[in-house]
């Protein structure tokens, strides 16, 4: 899966097999991993593949040498061209901001990554972020917003006053001030981002994938409910739950538990 400018002959990124995890890599790195059409398109195809094929079962999404992402490319858009897949604009930008997926999506955050590139990290489910990167919506000092779904995410993910700071003056959060709020799971040396992150792909690959799938759907359809006594909240909870519960996985994660093995998964 790739896709490309017909004269430039990488891909704006890539997708490789890692067993259950998908890996997608920011493939740009001459631009810091910028995001253009190709590479939303690119992206979004890649998450598409993801959803789509049972032996997936996590994604892990990195960039290319010494950025991560360094957000919309803004050459094109000086340029007049859009940075969003014309045939996918409901995916967003990166082809992925608004493109869920009911798998666990992890960031490897492995350099630059401001602007769009923490818009991307906002969408992911998990982060492990290298301890010299940092995260951060600069926008409102280009006279711009951060429209990626960072005014969305950034207050969800971060004590609303410290988001609002952020946004506000535009100031970057370094990588242990983004752990310790929780916006990031793990702060490791650079080189150790990418096998760090798939570590944390693999364990979580190991579980049922229904039941993991279920729970990723079960807590971003509750986030827009009033409360966690809310009927429409419980309803969701029970309608997954259900549906969990009857499946052979549920039946081979007792019965592994009881005969003291490891369960064998079919995602059924």
């Amino acid at each position: 899966m790739s896709a490309s400018r017909p004269e430039d002959p990488q891909p704006a990124a890539t997708l490789n097999r890692n067993g259950a995890v998908a890996l997608i890599t920011l493939n740009r790195p001459a631009a810091m991993n910028a995001v253009n059409q190709e590479m939303s398109r690119a992206v979004g195809t890649a998450l598409a593949e993801l959803a789509a094929d049972p032996r997936l079962r996590v994604g892990v999404i990195t960039g290319a040498g010494r950025a991560f992402c360094a957000g919309a490319d803004l050459k094109e858009l000086a340029a007049g061209h859009s940075v969003h897949d014309p045939d996918h604009p409901e995916w967003g930008f990166a082809g992925l901001v608004r493109h869920f997926v009911d798998k666990p999506l992890i960031a490897a955050v492995n350099g630059f990554a401001l602007g769009g590139g923490t818009e991307i990290v906002l969408a992911c489910d998990l982060a492990v972020i290298g301890e010299d990167a940092q995260l951060g919506l600069p926008e409102v000092r280009r006279g711009l917003v951060a429209a990626a779904g960072g005014l969305l995410r950034l207050h969800r993910q971060l004590p609303p006053k410290l988001a609002a700071e952020l946004v506000f003056t535009g100031e970057p959060i370094d990588a242990h001030t983004a752990l310790r709020h929780g916006l990031v799971n793990r702060v490791v040396a650079q080189a150790e981002v990418l096998g760090v992150a798939l570590g944390l792909a693999e364990s979580i690959a190991g579980n049922a994938p229904l039941a993991v799938s279920a729970s990723k759907r079960i807590m971003a359809g509750s986030l827009g409910a009033v409360s966690d006594w809310a009927d429409a909240a419980w309803e969701l909870n029970e309608a997954e739950f259900r549906a969990v519960r009857a499946s052979s996985d549920a039946y081979e994660g007792a019965c592994a538990f009881a005969e003291r093995r490891a369960p064998e998964w079919r995602g059924r």
